[in-house]
């Protein structure tokens, strides 16, 4: 569903537009130095200071003081390795500083999915063709309907369901992804051994981390541990999902056809990327916690910019979007996420339902 605040830009406008945000990205990397550094590095102090002091809180988990303590320590750590550590430093937005512990091909970050792969399906795929229905796979995860350029099929009347499971277990949900179940039911692709065993080395390392080595280790302790381990990543798990949907699947956050592609410029994928995209609103401590993806729209512009300097950058790409007449697309995480669920159960409807639903909805917003 097209915004109407967005001005249809010519050709020429378009080009323009590029170009002024190639100079905004230009500025920000040759700025980049020890003060970017600094930061990535005390965040990681955080983050294990964080872990050490949660896992040694979660060792006397029979107290539920020290339980309920411990276990939000482990899950804020877990939040901030992966959403603005693990995520940001593989994006390559910290390869400049050429430090071993901030490279982004060798990194490997705290979750389930192997680091390779998800270089491979986001950084790649889903940054490249950000929501082209039928190519960015990010798109509904192969498991949801999100836009009327994907055709209704029965599995989609329990998307609302499908969405509660995958929040639930969404670091599982990301390490499977690339194997493709919903192309490998279907017989358009087959199961390959080298995409499997690097998914079951990782899922091996990962459970017995959590649920077999602390919980042993900490002897007597050890069933409040394994619970307070699985209790982190399912915080960790449903806040990752519910930033990352909030950024990409709002009332607003426009979706493409693959005839979009075709000789695409660089303005234009500019624009796709930010109409496809979504803010949100908050603090600094907020914007931490997300990775700064709460910046969802710069991220998409500048991914390989360190996501911290999001802050800064918005306002000037916030600026240009009013000068060009574009819709900047933000609110509060409430109202963003509201949204999502929305636009989930809008779509889980069957196509005729569902275009019902949208001329409805358009003329409550002319009326």
């Amino acid at each position: 569903m097209k915004p109407k605040e967005n001005k249809d830009l010519t050709p020429a406008e378009i080009e323009q537009f590029g170009k002024e945000l190639d100079a905004i990205r230009d500025e920000a990397l040759q700025s980049l130095g020890q003060e970017d550094v600094d930061y990535i590095k005390d965040v990681i102090k955080l983050c294990r200071d964080s872990e050490l002091a949660g896992r040694a809180m979660l060792t006397m988990g029979w107290s539920p003081l020290f339980w309920m303590g411990g276990t939000g320590l482990l899950a804020f750590s877990k939040i901030i390795e992966n959403m603005e550590i693990g995520h940001n430093i593989m994006h390559g937005q910290y390869d400049f500083a050429e430090d071993p512990e901030l490279t982004s091909q060798t990194y490997e970050w705290d979750t389930a999915c192997p680091a390779d792969q998800w270089r491979h399906s986001h950084n790649y795929m889903h940054h490249t063709f950000t929501n082209v229905a039928g190519v960015d796979r990010d798109l509904g995860y192969g498991l949801m309907r999100l836009s009327d350029d994907q055709p209704w099929e029965k599995k989609h009347s329990l998307q609302m369901g499908s969405n509660l499971l995958l929040s639930l277990f969404f670091q599982w949900g990301v390490a499977l992804h690339d194997l493709e179940f919903d192309r490998l039911m279907s017989g358009e692709k087959e199961l390959k051994l080298d995409e499997v065993l690097p998914i079951l080395k990782k899922s091996i390392a990962q459970i017995g981390k959590d649920y077999v080595l602390f919980p042993l280790l900490s002897g007597p302790s050890a069933v409040p541990v394994a619970l307070g381990n699985m209790t982190a990543n399912l915080i960790r798990n449903v806040w990752a999902h519910a930033i990352i949907f909030c950024g990409h699947f709002t009332e607003n956050a426009e979706v493409f056809e693959k005839e979009s592609l075709e000789n695409e410029t660089r303005g234009e994928w500019y624009l796709r990327q930010l109409k496809g995209s979504s803010n949100l609103e908050g603090n600094d401590f907020f914007h931490l916690l997300s990775g700064n993806l709460s910046h969802q729209i710069e991220h998409h512009l500048f991914p390989d910019i360190p996501a911290w300097r999001y802050k800064e950058i918005s306002k000037k790409v916030k600026a240009l979007c009013e000068k060009y007449g574009q819709y900047y697309n933000t609110g509060s995480f409430f109202s963003q996420y509201l949204q999502v669920l929305t636009r989930i159960a809008r779509y889980s409807l069957p196509e005729e339902a569902t275009l019902e639903v949208n001329q409805a909805q358009e003329l409550a917003t002319v009326a």
